[in-house]
């Protein structure tokens, strides 16, 4: 999730202070991923020291609203015009554990599995007992209906995903995937700096 992007792309409809673009954020999404203040102001700083936005003035109430700037604007429409790319520059957590359980002696991956899979099932089961929003119409339903449904092909996808390991590990003798550490070693760290003359 790119909260830079998302709070530029709200700037582009105006001015805006932290708080505000928090609430904005959150009703955009549903609500699904609140963010913390500091969060959006750490991200409003890098955003102002990168030039795009400007910080403004402060108004009777002591909120400084942040405008953005034109090179803010373009990287929000390349940053809409560009597709996600998922599996190369993100880690999957659960498939790093279930990779690294799966070679370690005495690991149980199957009770890995089983313990990831009825965590998986009552995320489901929570989203799907969520009012599915047909009735209500407008803009905010709509975001919170798209983030709903985008969570439920995921955890849907995972379910499947641990069933097909599953069969795939139950295939090979535990013994047979277990993994010793390598005999030979990397080389580590950074080479020596050179003393100070």
């Amino acid at each position: 999730m790119s909260v830079r992007q998302s709070l530029l792309a709200i700037l582009g409809q105006g001015p805006c202070y932290g708080y505000q673009l928090r609430a904005e954020f959150e009703r955009r999404t549903g609500s699904m991923w609140p963010l913390n203040v500091g969060q959006i102001y750490n991200t409003l700083d890098r955003l102002e020291r990168d030039g795009l936005v400007s910080k403004g003035a402060t108004d009777e109430h002591g909120h400084v609203f942040y405008t953005i700037t034109d090179a803010g604007a373009r990287e929000v429409l390349a940053w809409l015009g560009s597709p996600v790319e998922r599996g190369q520059t993100t880690r999957d957590e659960l498939a790093i554990k279930l990779a690294v359980a799966a070679t370690l002696p005495g690991a149980d991956i199957a009770a890995v599995i089983g313990a990831q899979r009825a965590a998986s099932r009552a995320s489901l089961d929570a989203l799907t007992r969520r009012p599915r929003l047909i009735a209500e119409t407008g803009p905010e339903a709509l975001a919170r209906a798209v983030v709903i449904d985008a969570m439920i092909a995921h955890t849907e996808a995972d379910l499947r995903w641990l069933d097909h390991t599953e069969r795939r590990l139950s295939t090979q003798p535990p013994q047979a995937m277990t993994l010793a550490p390598a005999a030979d070693r990397p080389k580590r760290g950074r080479p020596a700096k050179a003393p100070a003359a």
